[in-house]
């Protein structure tokens, strides 16, 4: 855990600075600027009609009744790419871009979703009912998939 925030907070940053101070001198100063600011509005655009779209579709598979599981991961998918679309950088305006594109969020929720259903195999992540949640030592935090699936005990 403590490499994965490690990467997060100080190498990709690092790399960003380098990328835009490369970008810089390739293209110029104002030019690299300019580019910021055009994909973060850009990516905001997109974030927003894309964001729309997911939010009219779990309405749509509420109101029919269906969990929607799959299209709420695409939401948080879109938010993520809209917040690191916000961000200044080469790499993270990449990723932002990526995940806004319809076949790589599929993809992508494939395979969190197959993650997940490891990491419950697993035991990593438990499913539980409606209970008490958390209550007492050495319990494991209970993710509640479905309720009316569960049974209503939490096992410890």
């Amino acid at each position: 855990m403590l490499s994965r925030l490690l990467l997060l907070f100080i190498i990709v940053p690092a790399i960003e600075l380098i990328l835009l101070i490369q970008m810089g001198r390739w293209i110029g100063t104002l030019p690299t600027v300019g580019l910021i600011v055009v994909t973060g509005i850009v990516g905001a655009y997109l974030t927003r009609q894309q964001g729309l779209q997911v939010l009219g579709r779990v309405q749509k598979e509420v109101q029919s009744g269906q969990m929607p599981g799959g299209t709420l991961l695409e939401g948080a998918m879109i938010l993520v790419a809209g917040a690191v679309l916000m961000t200044p950088g080469v790499l993270t305006d990449a990723l932002g871009f990526l995940l806004l594109i319809p076949q790589t969020r599929t993809l992508l929720r494939g395979l969190v979703w197959r993650q997940v259903e490891r990491m419950i195999q697993n035991g990593q992540i438990r499913v539980g009912g409606m209970g008490p949640m958390n209550t007492g030592q050495n319990r494991r935090q209970t993710i509640i998939v479905d309720p009316e699936e569960a049974d209503s005990s939490v096992d410890p």
